[in-house]
């Protein structure tokens, strides 16, 4: 008899996340367990939180090389270069997103969501760093989008 299996209480199933910031770390989050234990990630997050200033858009979109560099050598979180550049140049883009569109809700609001979110999976993937499309089909599930279970 097996369990019923339960999203984590991170992913927003049967509402959205409250603000950009919360998208951002769903996106940052999703990003760095990419490859890894889920496990691993869930005990390192908060100290990921502490490291990434609560996932605030506006403070990490200014992180410059130093900052990374510290990152880097911050044993509390995973040290990837290239997850901790696309969560910089990630904050950046959310950056753009609101001038444009006022906040990352209606930006995922304003994109054609037929066919399984096809439309919206390339967007992502285009825009954002190190968000591919399995990526992309995850993260947009656990900010509370219909997205259903793909096979690519």
């Amino acid at each position: 008899m097996s369990e019923e299996w339960h999203p984590p209480a991170w992913m927003y199933r049967n509402t959205r996340p409250p603000n950009d910031n919360a998208y951002f770390e769903n996106m940052t989050r999703i990003i760095f367990q990419a490859g890894l234990s889920w496990k691993l990630i869930d005990k390192k997050w908060p100290r990921f939180r502490k490291a990434f200033m609560n996932f605030h858009i506006e403070q990490v979109a200014q992180f410059n090389n130093d900052d990374v560099e510290q990152l880097m050598n911050n044993p509390s979180i995973v040290r990837n270069r290239a997850k901790i550049l696309a969560t910089t140049n990630n904050a950046r883009q959310f950056q753009n997103i609101a001038k444009g569109f006022g906040s990352f809700q209606r930006f995922i609001d304003s994109l054609d969501k037929s066919n399984n979110y096809a439309l919206v999976v390339k967007v992502l993937n285009k825009r954002f760093n190190r968000i591919g499309p399995s990526s992309a089909r995850i993260f947009l599930y656990s900010v509370g989008e219909n997205i259903k279970h793909s096979e690519e």
